[in-house]
């Protein structure tokens, strides 16, 4: 659609990750609405958005892609997951933890966890699925100030980028790596 935002990601640099898991701690308590010591001391449970894993000896933090054409919105029955606002959101009330959304993503970036509730003298137990949510601020925006994984990154490693930069960003790489293909030929 004409004058509709594109989907800002976070994206992670695996050459600077150490794989400290620093990200998912932050993103953790972000949404605990807690610190450390408060999470631990209380038994908060703390349940990051975010993962960090390794393969092939690089290490990197997975997270929600903010798909353009996102096949978990497609899929949820509830509509729970939706874009808008060039992102793809969550309402966790309407989710009822189907994993459908789970199952389709791409990036596997997307959990269904069991939450406990109390009701009256009862403990309920039901899934939701958990995903980025970009830590949108009061105002309802997008910044790497709001987010928690960028500001917890010690080395830098993970920044929230647009897909007009990115792609920028990669032709620009792409180039330079042609560049020194073609100088190291002659």
């Amino acid at each position: 659609m004409p004058g509709q935002k594109e989907n800002f990601f976070v994206y992670a640099d695996p050459d600077k990750c150490l794989g400290c898991k620093s990200c998912e701690i932050a993103c953790g308590l972000e949404h605990a609405k807690a610190d450390l010591i408060t999470a631990v001391l209380e038994k908060y449970p703390v349940q990051p958005r975010n993962y960090v894993v390794q393969a092939g000896g690089i290490k990197t933090p997975v997270q929600c892609r903010q798909c353009e054409d996102a096949p978990c919105a497609l899929v949820c029955p509830t509509e729970a997951i939706f874009q808008q606002d060039g992102m793809v959101a969550l309402d966790r009330r309407a989710c009822f933890g189907c994993k459908n959304c789970s199952m389709v993503c791409p990036f596997g970036a997307i959990r269904v966890k069991s939450e406990a509730k109390e009701s009256g003298d009862r403990r309920i137990k039901r899934a939701k699925a958990l995903k980025c949510d970009l830590c949108i601020d009061e105002s309802g925006e997008v910044s790497a100030d709001s987010c928690a994984c960028i500001q917890a990154c010690p080395t830098k490693a993970i920044s929230l980028v647009d897909s007009d930069v990115l792609r920028k960003k990669l032709m620009e790489a792409r180039v330079g790596e042609l560049a020194q293909a073609f100088a190291t030929d002659k």
